[in-house]
């Protein structure tokens, strides 16, 4: 599998409690806080609850 860099463009204010817990699992923490995260079903679980708080880019892996 791949590699996702996520990126948090929206705050988190006012929003609901699933969709927080659903960011923070990200490792996202502030508006512009970015993480290059192993593309598997629990991190795109939560980018999928949360979809229009993040923006998502595939990586290349550059280590084969």
């Amino acid at each position: 599998m791949g590699k996702l860099r996520v990126r948090l463009v929206r705050g988190l204010a006012g929003k609901p409690e699933r969709h927080i817990k659903a960011v923070k699992s990200l490792g996202l923490k502030k508006v512009g806080d970015e993480r290059v995260l192993e593309d598997n079903p629990m991190v795109r679980g939560n980018i999928k609850v949360a979809h229009y708080l993040v923006e998502v880019e595939e990586v290349k892996d550059e280590t084969a």
